[in-house]
């Protein structure tokens, strides 16, 4: 974490720089890749899925296509979508609640986390791909933004208090 503190400029922190290094194990599988399901899998087990890795979202992808994401499918899409409306989480496949990816708001790497955060709010989302030129990066929470901007005010308050008593 220390490199990310050391990147952090006040105007200029981006996704890859202060939220990807604190994100490298959540939201992967044991061997590296990322988390997601299909569109086929029921709602039962993309929920089961995030519970056992800790996580508040998946990737959806079309089987066998592992590369193109097809929409994400977060814990209020199974509150909003399954629970409210009396449906069943294991007759109910992913494809029918999640969110599509024509609908899906993304960053890459290079977005400002400002900005992230700004995406976040206006469209009340806590989870947001990255995705650059190649696909996937990872996906960041409003967590990871929300200490992402914490950091940099800290190192920007401790800046200024060495330079009020002359540290500079």
């Amino acid at each position: 974490m220390q490199g990310a503190v050391q990147a952090f400029l006040l105007q200029g922190n981006t996704v890859k720089n202060a939220v990807l290094q604190r994100i490298q194990a959540k939201g992967k599988g044991a061997d590296g890749s990322w988390l997601w399901c299909t569109t086929d899998d029921t709602v039962y087990n993309a929920v089961k899925s995030m519970t056992q890795h800790n996580v508040g979202a998946l990737v959806v992808v079309n089987p066998g296509e592992q590369k193109s994401i097809a929409g994400i499918i977060t814990e209020r899409d199974y509150l909003r979508k399954i629970i409210v409306q009396g449906r069943s989480s294991k007759s109910t496949k992913v494809g029918d609640i999640m969110t599509e990816e024509n609908k899906l708001i993304t960053v890459t790497p290079e977005t400002k986390v400002l900005r992230a955060m700004q995406l976040m709010t206006d469209n009340r989302i806590r989870h947001i791909p990255v995705i650059d030129e190649k696909g996937m990066v990872g996906m960041v929470s409003i967590g990871d933004v929300v200490r992402a901007v914490v950091i940099e005010h800290r190192v920007e308050l401790d800046r200024l208090n060495a330079y009020i008593r002359g540290g500079y």
